[in-house]
């Protein structure tokens, strides 16, 4: 299957606005203990699904008429949780993914100060194979870091 790279960055970007950002409905777990949240739109499907809190990993996966074509892995935490704790960094994530996705984007580096949190996502490749890395700082010092990588998915 042949898969638009623009049309698929585009939906990934609509999906992840929707979903996390967009504090979208849960859906059913797909595996034990984890936290789904999907979204749909015409031959489109995304999901995705992770596992703790204030540490956390997850996957998201993008179908194309029911066949898988993309994901991409996450591993999230704090460093310092004497100076962030889990709702102060959801809202620094969830303003600048906000901003960035308003951009029609979701790789190619991003930087926003937020409150006395500073933001930033540096990251190499494209939509078809790309990994990189997602920190908040405070005084120039990284307090969160979240490493994350996926690409196209072929049989």
């Amino acid at each position: 299957m042949t898969v638009d790279l623009s049309e698929l960055e585009q939906f990934i970007v609509e999906a992840k606005s929707a979903c996390y950002v967009g504090d979208g409905a849960s859906a059913a777990p797909s595996r034990t203990g984890a936290h789904d949240l999907e979204f749909h739109d015409g031959r489109w499907r995304y999901r995705d699904s992770y596992f703790g809190g204030t540490d956390f990993l997850g996957q998201e996966c993008v179908l194309l008429d029911d066949a898988p074509v993309w994901a991409m892995n996450y591993y999230g935490y704090i460093l310092r949780p004497d100076l962030i704790d889990v709702a102060k960094a959801g809202h620094v994530i969830k303003t600048a993914l906000t901003a960035m996705y308003r951009e029609g984007r979701f790789l190619r580096g991003f930087e926003l100060p937020v409150g006395v949190f500073v933001y930033a996502d540096g990251n190499t490749g494209d939509v078809a194979h790309f990994h990189g890395l997602e920190t908040i700082s405070l005084d120039a010092e990284i307090v969160y870091r979240l490493d994350y990588h996926g690409g196209l998915v072929k049989p």
